[in-house]
């Protein structure tokens, strides 16, 4: 009878953990402003070390919460005027077994470090429309261009 208190007490606190992390993950979602992605946490073993997370924008900020932890607080912070995206690439490899095939693969720089995140193909239209919409007179926003004029085409 005491192993199946035992038993009993363990599904009990797995249930509530998971609970706790299922509440913790509705609260990130409910202020709006959320995205679904992957951030590499490691670079040890090629095409490993993906973490699934959650992107919440706040104002110039781009907040990552990793999926299954109890922390309300952000593993990262991505800010608007210092990130940078220096590549763009398609999952390889044992990549594409552990995100879906529309995703595509930023290669970012911050002022501390460079770093990997993967989304939707969708999701990287409005994530770089957001990078690009800083305010005027901020670093990383897009000054408007002058109109060129075409050449004349020459016969």
């Amino acid at each position: 009878m005491r192993v199946l208190e035992i038993f009993g007490i363990c599904v009990v606190a797995l249930l509530a953990l998971l609970f706790l992390v299922f509440i913790r993950r509705r609260l990130l979602k409910f202020g709006g402003g959320t995205i679904r992605l992957q951030i590499r946490v490691s670079t040890l073993v090629p095409g490993r070390g993906w973490s699934t997370a959650i992107g919440q924008f706040a104002g110039g900020e781009l907040r990552i919460h990793r999926l299954f932890s109890f922390a309300f607080r952000p593993k990262r912070t991505l800010d608007r005027a210092s990130t940078v995206v220096e590549g763009r690439r398609d999952p390889e490899g044992p990549e594409r077994l552990t995100m879906p095939g529309h995703w595509v693969i930023l290669r970012l720089a911050t002022t501390l470090d460079e770093l990997e995140i993967a989304m939707a193909s969708t999701t990287v239209t409005g994530f770089l429309s957001w990078l690009e919409a800083a305010p005027p007179g901020q670093p990383g926003s897009v000054a408007p261009r002058p109109a060129i004029r075409p050449d004349p085409i020459e016969q």
